[in-house]
């Protein structure tokens, strides 16, 4: 592999015009297209295989009127004015009028006429139902929900929306975190590289790859429904990938140049080693991320292949554009900044690194970690399994509106709910019966729902085409555990639910669906970890040429990832970050467990990669494994960190995002990356190679005969450039 990585730099390189006149079409191509194609992302998830969603696909055949999204409508009086006091009713009745003229709407419910009014007579709720899905529900018309509701606020009332979609639904990605990442991550090249030009440059390509992926995936939203978060992921993955990639390869090709090496052998070669490393890294993360598509939910497997295509395409761009762009720059990527306080500081810390990297801190602390070797070990793994107790405690499911931050009109709908009539309200259950006749049979089945515990009001909704509709409000929240289990309870029994009416009752809605998908999920679970594990360990077994080091890779792995779900849950789920970050307390962590196996996996098999293949390329010229850990530690080290704070603040940055999915998936890629890369890769690996010594590179004979050697230290590449300059020397001699 070393070889021909090699070739595709030096064909970069010598043609670099086409190769970045190629990249720019290609930008401008998917930058048009997605334009054209007017797509958008969305939260409109379909559950193929579940009962919530067959009794959504039956009411879009039978009973369209109620297949739509839906809008629950707060309105809202404080003090001693109530919702039925003349003023505040008038106000009320208008603005329902009002909603039921709006484009898209099939039916309002009137509050007093429902006799929807909470105890206390200062929260009145109204229903909207449209004809559209929540996908297809227009802005326009969104727009003029909010405008019709205006009489009631000029009579003081207070209106609040949630449900299923309603005013502020969509979420507005904010260019922000992108930003903020982006300048970290130029401060950290900068003070890794000394030189304006070398911290730019992966910057510089990471951004041209996420452009692509993003404006492709936008293009295919226009005929795949693909969820808002799907693009978020994928930049995140974009640009800490891309930045790393490039960062490692360029690391490598300025310590070349350093070392006296011509800037095309340069660039070939680093691309010849570390780009070898890249790839095993890089494929590692695809492997893992294409792994959700194992869990059977539309939009986690589109959210994997989307930002899978996002690391395809930042490590595409590391082999090709990169080289290429290093043609245009050549020796300026050694052009170090000058310090009025240092001088020649930069200049003396890189050729450290490139001609006595046994001076660098990174040695220092590979020796500290080979000489305590045993206590390092017990210290790191004590430290992650601290870390990982909260997670014993995870409450899994999709976000209610109790997620959200008050400045969130679905939060203050929430909040007014459960305050005057109970949680339930937020979340009610839909009784879809098919086959229904007659309306004293719906009339017999609401009155044994009505006696069902953790029930606490049923409503008969429709009966039409043979297909009954019965709403019912749980006791409980629809995050609550007791929630799913009356689900589970009513899907039991529903037999006695049916009676002799001879229909066939399923139990939907969006409260159910959200459960539904959290079985879903951890019913996933187990395969998803043996299939993505499983071709994760024949990749790295195969890169490595060892069985102990793919061992001991995922054994680090679900130690990281354990600390990292652990702290989620101790800041999301219990509220400890609450007053620190300002996070919003949630009752469930969402999918986050399937999407952190899934990227935190793929992501420290790359710094596993990095690290241990500088560690046995060291071996193989040397012949000495406790040596070996040392120096190739010590080499890997300040790139490792430099990549590793990269990914972290970025990751970091989406925390300043409102949704509170959005800042989840932040925070807990953030703290999966640190512990990671700081704690398991740059600490506990080197500790336990320091033990094992030579064992670990132990392979059988027939894995030697069977097995190509993949040349991922680039061993072979060296011989070959060996053979070709004392063929040179030859030629010249002659």
């Amino acid at each position: 592999m070393s070889i021909y990585l090699f070739r595709l730099a030096q064909w970069a390189f010598r043609r670099r015009r086409l190769v970045l006149s190629i990249w720019l079409l290609v930008a401008v191509v998917t930058i048009t297209v997605s334009v054209a194609s007017g797509g958008k992302t969305n939260d409109n998830f379909t559950i193929p295989g579940t009962e919530s969603q067959q009794a959504a696909d039956l009411l879009k055949a039978k009973l369209p009127a109620l297949a739509g999204g839906q809008t629950q409508v707060v309105f809202a009086t404080h003090g001693a004015v109530k919702v039925t006091d003349p003023v505040p009713r008038a106000g009320i009745e208008a603005a329902v009028a009002n909603l039921a003229k709006v484009p898209q709407v099939a039916s309002v419910s009137n509050p007093f006429l429902a006799k929807a009014i909470s105890p206390n007579g200062q929260v009145a709720l109204g229903q909207v139902q449209y004809t559209a899905q929540p996908a297809d529900v227009k802005d326009a018309t969104l727009n003029a929900v909010q405008a019709a509701v205006t009489p009631a606020r000029d009579a003081g009332v207070q209106v609040e929306y949630s449900g299923s979609v309603y005013p502020g639904w969509r979420l507005v990605p904010s260019e922000l975190p992108e930003l903020i990442g982006l300048v970290v991550a130029f401060i950290i090249l900068l003070i890794t590289f000394g030189a304006f030009v070398a911290a730019g440059l992966p910057i510089l390509t990471a951004v041209i790859g996420v452009a692509i992926t993003l404006t492709g995936v936008t293009a295919i939203a226009s005929v795949v429904t693909i969820a808002s978060a799907s693009t978020t992921v994928a930049l995140m993955l974009g640009l800490s990938c891309g930045i790393d990639y490039g960062l490692f390869i360029l690391s490598r090709h300025r310590n070349h140049l350093l070392q006296g090496r011509e800037v095309e052998q340069s660039v070939s070669l680093a691309a010849g080693t570390a780009g070898s490393s890249v790839v095993f890294a890089g494929l590692t993360v695809i492997i893992a991320l294409c792994g959700l598509s194992v869990v059977g939910i539309p939009f986690l497997t589109i959210m994997g292949l989307a930002a899978a295509a996002a690391v395809a395409i930042a490590l595409l761009i590391s082999l090709t554009l990169l080289p290429a762009m290093l043609g245009f720059a050549g020796e300026k990527v050694t052009n170090f900044i000058s310090s009025p306080l240092r001088r020649g500081h930069h200049e003396e810390v890189a050729m450290t690194a490139a001609t006595a990297p046994q001076k660098t801190f990174g040695a220092a602390w590979a020796r500290f970690v080979v000489r305590y070797r045993i206590p390092t070990l017990i210290g790191g793994v004590a430290l992650l399994l601290l870390c990982a107790v909260p997670a014993l405690d995870v409450q899994l499911g999709l976000p209610s509106g109790s997620s959200k931050p008050t400045s969130d009109t679905s939060r203050r709908a929430y909040d007014l709910t459960t305050a005057a009539f109970g949680p339930g309200f937020n979340g009610p259950l839909q009784v879809v019966a098919d086959g229904v006749t007659t309306p004293q049979a719906v009339a017999a089945m609401a009155a044994t729902l009505s006696k069902v515990p953790g029930v606490t009001a049923v409503t008969q909704l429709a009966l039409t085409n043979g297909v009954g509709v019965i709403r019912v409000v749980p006791t409980t929240g629809p995050s609550d555990p007791a929630t799913a289990d009356l689900v589970h309870a009513l899907r039991d029994n529903r037999a006695a639910i049916e009676g002799s009416s001879g229909a066939k009752v399923l139990i939907g809605g969006v409260t159910a669906s959200n459960i539904d998908v959290s079985a879903k999920l951890s019913a996933a679970l187990p395969v998803f970890l043996a299939v993505v594990v499983g071709l994760a360990f024949l990749l790295l077994t195969f890169a490595f040429r060892t069985i102990l080091v793919p061992i001991k890779s995922i054994i680090g792995f679900l130690l990281s990832v354990s600390a990292a779900f652990g702290l989620t849950v101790a800041l999301f789920q219990w509220g400890w970050g609450q007053s620190v970050f300002g996070i919003t307390k949630a009752e469930t962590i969402s999918f986050l467990p399937i999407i952190m196996l899934a990227i935190i996996f793929g992501l420290s098999s790359d710094y596993e990669v990095f690290v241990v293949s500088r560690i046995k390329e060291d071996f193989t010229k040397t012949g000495d494994a406790r040596g070996a850990v040392q120096r190739g530690t010590g080499l890997s080290a300040r790139v490792v960190t430099a990549a590793a704070l990269i990914m972290f603040f970025i990751f970091v940055a989406f925390m300043f995002s409102k949704d509170p999915t959005i800042k989840a998936i932040g925070f807990s890629f953030a703290a999966g990356v640190f512990l990671d890369a700081f704690v398991v890769r740059l600490t506990l690996v080197p500790a336990v190679l320091a033990i094992v010594r030579a064992k670990v590179w132990y392979h059988p004979q027939w894995f030697s005969k069977y097995v190509p050697n993949p040349d991922i230290e680039g061993e072979k590449l060296e011989e070959q450039l060996a053979r070709d300059r004392e063929a040179v020397s030859e030629d010249v001699g002659r």
